[in-house]
């Protein structure tokens, strides 16, 4: 079919090199003809459970479209078998690329390999697939940075820098075990609040502190209110719970849903403070309403810019640009990456941050 291995592996090299030198479901397809030199691209997405893989799916379609390419949009509704099958799909459809956001990321070592033999080049977006040399690229944000932000929000509130009275009480949830991008938001939040917790400025009183004590399978809302309301029973008899530490919105609002069963959110058991991702519509009225307290906002319109601008480069002979070319090995070899900068919001500043993806009708 079409020779390109060779040549995306040139352009893997000339980008580590330069960056070396100057410093890291449903198908849906595009309407528009293809230019001349465009193509086909594929695009496999999660869920859409999530408002997020739905936002990143229409504006990666919308940037491709702009660009000349025809898309082939599937969502794998958080069935890795299913999300296998859909990518095998896109390859005997003869796609020219694949923008891939995996759900379970270490499942998709033989179907990488198909396209791999079919020269089709592969963006793993947003979330890193691991264990396989058959992809080219990484479009992501900084993810140690988001949990960074997470926790730099709660020793901030809870005054922990200006010596304000502890213990305070801590409980520590993470995303989905199968999700690359998991440990780096934990590990980043942790990076902060662990010498919190060695001097016994935060206690987690569940002692549940290790990161394969506090995933959440599929970053599903549900789970984490189940495993809440657990925590509560168990170790919250006497206690009360001051922060959580919650890596996305659609987690946040479970945990949020458990407390309040708890009688949180009275004047007597104030809610604690609860940090989150991505943005949610839901999650920011939650905000505005005074519940949880913080997310971390990704402009999912800039993440889907460059993998449609990376895929439209790899497609012309041109070398993507990339930021990261050392940080995210996924065990066969280090993925060369461009990574954006997330935004920490809270109700004092959600309107300035996110003035321009919401309406002000749509957060009443």
């Amino acid at each position: 079919m079409r020779n390109r291995r060779a040549v995306l592996a040139a352009i893997a090299g000339a980008a580590s090199l330069a960056l070396t030198l100057s410093a890291c479901g449903q198908n849906s397809e595009g309407s528009s003809q293809s230019s001349s030199k465009g193509g086909t691209i594929g695009i496999a997405m999660p869920t859409q459970a999530s408002e997020r893989w739905i936002t990143d799916g229409k504006s990666v379609v919308e940037d491709l479209k702009a660009k000349g390419y025809k898309t082939k949009l599937v969502y794998g509704e958080d069935d890795p078998k299913t999300q296998v099958s859909q990518i095998e799909n896109l390859i005997k459809q003869g796609v020219d690329a694949l923008i891939i956001a995996a759900i379970d990321n270490k499942s998709l070592n033989d179907v990488l390999q198909q396209a791999a033999d079919a020269d089709i080049p592969v963006i793993s977006y947003d979330r890193l697939i691991l264990g396989t040399k058959n992809v080219d690229y990484y479009v992501s944000f900084d993810n140690e940075m988001v949990g960074r932000l997470q926790a730099r929000y709660i020793i901030d509130k809870l005054g922990l820098e200006d010596g304000k009275d502890g213990p305070f009480n801590i409980e520590l949830f993470a995303g989905s075990p199968d999700d690359n991008n998991t440990k780096y938001f934990f590990n980043g939040a942790m990076a902060l609040l662990q010498p919190y917790l060695d001097s016994k400025q935060l206690v987690v009183q569940s002692g549940q502190t290790a990161l394969n004590q506090v995933t959440t399978l599929r970053w599903d809302g549900p789970t984490a209110q189940k495993r809440m309301t657990g925590i509560l029973t168990k170790s919250y008899q006497s206690q009360k719970v001051d922060a959580v530490l919650s890596p996305y919105d659609g987690i946040s609002i479970g945990i949020l849903s458990a407390l309040k069963s708890d009688g949180y959110g009275s004047g007597s058991k104030p809610l604690p403070v609860i940090t989150g991702q991505d943005a949610e519509l839901a999650s920011v009225k939650s905000i505005i309403a005074g519940e949880q307290s913080q997310t971390v906002y990704k402009d999912l319109r800039h993440l889907a810019e460059v993998a449609s601008n990376m895929a439209d480069d790899l497609l012309k002979g041109r070398s993507p640009k990339v930021n990261d070319t050392m940080a995210y090995n996924n065990g066969a070899k280090a993925v060369p990456a461009y990574l954006l900068q997330p935004t920490s919001v809270d109700k004092t500043n959600y309107k300035d941050v996110l003035d321009d993806y919401y309406t002000a009708a749509e957060l009443k």
